[in-house]
Protein backbone atom coordinates (compact mmCIF):
# COMPACT_ATOMS: atom_id res chain seq x y z
CA UNK A 1 0.00 0.00 0.00
CA UNK A 2 1.05 3.11 -0.97
CA UNK A 3 1.92 5.50 1.80
CA UNK A 4 -0.26 8.62 1.52
CA UNK A 5 1.16 11.97 1.10
CA UNK A 6 0.79 14.72 3.59
CA UNK A 7 -1.60 17.59 3.25
CA UNK A 8 -1.08 20.95 4.77
CA UNK A 9 -3.53 23.74 4.40
CA UNK A 10 -1.76 27.19 5.63
CA UNK A 11 -4.83 29.62 5.87
CA UNK A 12 -4.34 33.19 5.74
CA UNK A 13 -6.04 36.60 5.35
CA UNK A 14 -7.40 39.88 7.44
CA UNK A 15 -8.40 39.97 10.53
CA UNK A 16 -11.99 39.57 10.34
CA UNK A 17 -11.66 37.77 7.28
CA UNK A 18 -13.22 34.36 8.51
CA UNK A 19 -10.08 32.34 8.70
CA UNK A 20 -10.99 30.94 12.26
CA UNK A 21 -14.24 30.38 10.78
CA UNK A 22 -12.83 28.30 8.02
CA UNK A 23 -10.18 26.64 10.52
CA UNK A 24 -12.87 25.60 12.95
CA UNK A 25 -14.81 23.95 10.43
CA UNK A 26 -11.82 21.46 9.16
CA UNK A 27 -10.69 20.99 13.05
CA UNK A 28 -14.62 20.01 13.06
CA UNK A 29 -14.10 16.99 10.56
CA UNK A 30 -10.87 16.51 12.85
CA UNK A 31 -8.17 17.87 11.39
CA UNK A 32 -5.38 19.19 13.74
CA UNK A 33 -4.52 22.87 13.84
CA UNK A 34 -1.40 24.71 14.43
CA UNK A 35 -2.62 27.93 15.44
CA UNK A 36 0.32 30.72 14.43
CA UNK A 37 -1.37 33.48 17.08
CA UNK A 38 -1.17 30.54 19.84
CA UNK A 39 2.49 31.01 19.76
CA UNK A 40 2.06 35.05 19.94
CA UNK A 41 -0.05 34.29 23.17
CA UNK A 42 2.16 32.04 24.64
CA UNK A 43 5.34 34.49 24.04
CA UNK A 44 2.74 37.08 25.80
CA UNK A 45 1.73 35.30 28.95
CA UNK A 46 5.42 34.14 29.36
CA UNK A 47 6.28 37.61 29.72
CA UNK A 48 3.73 37.86 32.43
CA UNK A 49 2.19 40.63 30.33
CA UNK A 50 -1.67 40.68 30.02
CA UNK A 51 -2.76 39.49 26.61
CA UNK A 52 -4.41 41.73 24.90
CA UNK A 53 -3.68 43.88 21.18
CA UNK A 54 -1.28 46.07 22.10
CA UNK A 55 0.49 43.83 24.02
CA UNK A 56 0.19 40.67 21.69
CA UNK A 57 1.58 43.54 18.42
CA UNK A 58 4.22 44.43 20.64
CA UNK A 59 5.39 40.86 21.25
CA UNK A 60 4.72 39.92 17.49
CA UNK A 61 6.69 42.57 16.28
CA UNK A 62 10.05 42.39 19.28
CA UNK A 63 9.93 38.89 18.72
CA UNK A 64 10.55 38.91 15.10
CA UNK A 65 13.27 42.01 15.61
CA UNK A 66 15.06 40.15 18.45
CA UNK A 67 14.56 36.32 17.27
CA UNK A 68 14.17 36.75 13.70
CA UNK A 69 11.42 37.34 11.21
CA UNK A 70 10.76 33.62 11.29
CA UNK A 71 10.77 32.95 15.28
CA UNK A 72 7.44 32.07 14.77
CA UNK A 73 7.22 29.58 11.75
CA UNK A 74 10.04 27.68 13.27
CA UNK A 75 7.81 26.94 16.08
CA UNK A 76 4.82 26.28 13.85
CA UNK A 77 7.33 23.73 11.62
CA UNK A 78 8.25 22.03 14.78
CA UNK A 79 4.64 21.67 15.55
CA UNK A 80 3.93 20.02 12.15
CA UNK A 81 6.88 17.82 11.97
CA UNK A 82 5.64 16.31 15.73
CA UNK A 83 2.05 15.49 14.03
CA UNK A 84 3.57 13.78 10.86
CA UNK A 85 5.40 11.93 13.34
CA UNK A 86 2.06 11.06 15.07
CA UNK A 87 0.95 9.42 11.91
CA UNK A 88 -1.42 13.24 11.05
CA UNK A 89 -1.75 12.88 7.15
CA UNK A 90 -3.96 16.32 6.78
CA UNK A 91 -2.84 19.46 9.05
CA UNK A 92 -4.55 22.82 8.96
CA UNK A 93 -2.78 26.33 9.69
CA UNK A 94 -4.55 28.98 11.44
CA UNK A 95 -3.60 32.38 10.32
CA UNK A 96 0.22 32.44 8.39
CA UNK A 97 0.97 35.93 8.79
CA UNK A 98 4.28 36.60 7.16
CA UNK A 99 6.01 36.92 3.55
CA UNK A 100 8.80 35.13 5.54
CA UNK A 101 6.80 32.22 7.19
CA UNK A 102 5.10 31.53 3.63
CA UNK A 103 8.79 30.98 2.01
CA UNK A 104 9.92 29.11 5.32
CA UNK A 105 6.71 26.97 4.31
CA UNK A 106 7.20 26.45 1.25
CA UNK A 107 10.90 25.35 1.71
CA UNK A 108 10.51 22.89 4.13
CA UNK A 109 6.99 21.73 2.96
CA UNK A 110 7.72 22.07 -0.70
CA UNK A 111 5.08 20.00 -2.23
CA UNK A 112 2.80 19.42 0.95
CA UNK A 113 1.61 22.92 1.67
CA UNK A 114 -1.14 24.92 -0.23
CA UNK A 115 -2.57 28.22 1.25
CA UNK A 116 -5.62 29.40 0.85
CA UNK A 117 -6.44 32.87 1.29
CA UNK A 118 -9.86 34.11 3.30
CA UNK A 119 -10.96 37.53 1.80
CA UNK A 120 -14.17 39.87 2.96
CA UNK A 121 -14.52 43.63 1.96
CA UNK A 122 -13.05 45.75 4.07
CA UNK A 123 -16.29 47.06 6.34
CA UNK A 124 -17.54 43.64 6.79
CA UNK A 125 -14.32 42.67 8.37
CA UNK A 126 -14.39 45.77 10.39
CA UNK A 127 -18.01 44.71 11.62
CA UNK A 128 -17.29 41.42 12.36
CA UNK A 129 -13.85 42.03 14.27
CA UNK A 130 -15.62 45.04 16.46
CA UNK A 131 -18.71 42.38 17.03
CA UNK A 132 -16.65 39.16 17.87
CA UNK A 133 -16.99 37.59 21.24
CA UNK A 134 -13.15 36.89 21.71
CA UNK A 135 -10.94 39.92 21.29
CA UNK A 136 -13.34 41.91 19.87
CA UNK A 137 -11.47 45.52 18.29
CA UNK A 138 -12.41 49.01 18.13
CA UNK A 139 -12.45 50.67 14.25
CA UNK A 140 -9.30 52.43 15.37
CA UNK A 141 -7.62 49.29 16.67
CA UNK A 142 -8.25 47.51 13.91
CA UNK A 143 -7.52 49.94 11.16
CA UNK A 144 -4.22 50.18 13.40
CA UNK A 145 -3.75 46.07 13.06
CA UNK A 146 -4.33 45.54 9.70
CA UNK A 147 -1.66 48.64 8.76
CA UNK A 148 0.77 46.92 11.28
CA UNK A 149 0.18 43.52 9.60
CA UNK A 150 0.59 45.05 6.23
CA UNK A 151 3.83 47.24 7.21
CA UNK A 152 5.62 45.81 9.74
CA UNK A 153 4.93 41.57 9.05
CA UNK A 154 4.94 41.49 5.59
CA UNK A 155 0.97 39.88 5.46
CA UNK A 156 -0.24 40.64 1.60
CA UNK A 157 2.59 38.56 0.19
CA UNK A 158 1.41 35.25 1.65
CA UNK A 159 -2.16 36.43 0.65
CA UNK A 160 -1.31 37.78 -2.63
CA UNK A 161 0.73 34.49 -3.18
CA UNK A 162 -2.31 32.25 -2.12
CA UNK A 163 -3.00 29.28 -4.37
CA UNK A 164 -6.76 29.63 -3.99
CA UNK A 165 -9.08 32.30 -2.61
CA UNK A 166 -12.33 31.73 -0.55
CA UNK A 167 -14.44 34.88 -0.42
CA UNK A 168 -16.24 35.52 2.63
CA UNK A 169 -18.88 38.41 2.13
CA UNK A 170 -21.99 36.28 2.45
CA UNK A 171 -23.04 33.66 4.59
CA UNK A 172 -20.90 31.22 6.69
CA UNK A 173 -22.72 28.46 4.35
CA UNK A 174 -21.81 30.39 0.98
CA UNK A 175 -17.94 30.71 2.77
CA UNK A 176 -17.62 26.96 3.70
CA UNK A 177 -19.18 25.74 -0.01
CA UNK A 178 -16.34 27.49 -1.57
CA UNK A 179 -13.72 25.96 0.76
CA UNK A 180 -15.17 22.45 -0.03
CA UNK A 181 -14.50 23.45 -3.81
CA UNK A 182 -10.68 24.42 -2.83
CA UNK A 183 -10.87 20.86 -1.11
CA UNK A 184 -12.18 18.79 -3.94
CA UNK A 185 -9.74 20.34 -6.28
CA UNK A 186 -6.66 19.59 -4.50
CA UNK A 187 -8.29 16.19 -3.28
CA UNK A 188 -8.15 16.82 0.56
Amino acid sequence: MAKEEVKILAVVGMSGSGKSVAVDYLVERGVPRVYFGGMIIKGVKERGWEVNEENERKFREEIRETEGKDWVVRQVIREIHELIWAGQKRIVLDGLYSWTEYKALKKEFPESVTVVAIVAPKKLRYKRVGKRAERPLSLEEIRARDKAEIENLEKGGPIAMADYFVGNGGTIEEMKEELEGVLRVIEW
